[in-house]
């Protein structure tokens, strides 16, 4: 292979959560730019999906992009974006649960039970949902499919910001292997971990100060740009990782934990709280 066909996606039919916007919308923009026949992009809020679904049609004709509403913390929306992917495809030959969110709180203890059910339906129950139904019809397409879910370095930093969502994610890490196994030959799973990037989110970011943290801490001293995990995702997707499953790809800068993995938009000690 060369490198004009590497990341060749012609005539992938690819399904993305939390594609609207950040790393997902990069994402959906390179599936097209390398030649996916279709693009399902998932979002809870229905018209930033449909916004870029429309920008992208415009942009790259070949590929039909359609934008819809799901939450992926709800069993039946993973249904439900299922059935509108068959519905309008009669395949997915990529998945990429991409979806998720780490809700603030003011310390350990002030975790309620509904944030940390709502943290792990959003960064675990949905990906598995979504995986297990994908990944089923994967299994008796000719070509079968891949599955990639988006991680965190939180899962490999602890810290007491990302306690929840990191748990969460820890799950993916496992799920990643264990679809890997439950659902090979015919469909791959892998899985992207991200450190920090620069998307909409990094607009509330101290930088200054996680600058000081990146220099210590990371080996290219910052944060990532969005367009930086295109590569990854273009991999994983590809017939170029087609000898690779339930693996785990850090995208980090070469991160190696401490301050420059720490929520910026937390302060105080987290640990501590009122019963």
């Amino acid at each position: 292979m060369t490198d004009k066909t590497i990341f060749n996606l012609t005539n992938k039919i690819i399904c993305i959560t939390g594609g609207s916007r950040g790393l997902g919308k990069e994402m959906c923009m390179a599936f097209a730019e390398a030649g996916a026949a279709g693009i399902v992009i998932a979002s809870r809020k229905l018209q930033p999906c449909q916004i870029l679904a429309t920008e992208i049609n415009n942009l790259y004709p070949q590929c039909k992009t359609i934008g819809t509403a799901c939450n992926v913390s709800k069993w039946e929306d993973c249904n439900q974006l299922y059935h509108t992917t068959m519905k309008e495809f009669n395949r997915c030959d990529v998945l990429v649960n991409n979806a998720g969110g780490s809700p603030l709180y003011p310390s350990l203890l002030d975790v309620s039970e509904k944030l940390f059910d709502k943290t792990l339906a959003l960064n675990l129950k949905g990906p598995f949902r979504l995986s297990s139904l994908f990944g089923a019809k994967m299994c008796t397409q000719k070509n079968g499919g891949s599955i990639i879910n988006i991680s965190t370095s939180a899962t490999i930093f602890p810290n007491a910001q990302s306690t929840i969502y990191g748990a969460a994610k820890s799950g993916i890490n496992y799920l990643t292997k264990a679809i890997a196994n439950s659902y090979g030959p015919n469909v791959r799973c892998n899985c992207i971990m991200p450190g920090p990037f620069l998307t909409d989110i990094s607009k509330a970011w101290d930088i200054p100060t996680q600058q000081k943290g990146w220099n210590k801490y990371v080996a290219l001293q910052r944060a990532g740009k969005p367009h930086e995990i295109v590569g990854a995702a273009l991999y994983f997707a590809s017939d170029a990782s087609s000898y690779t499953t339930g693996s785990i790809l850090e995208v980090n800068g070469g991160g190696s934990g401490g301050s420059g993995f720490r929520d910026p938009r937390h302060t105080g000690k987290f640990g501590m709280g009122k019963l």
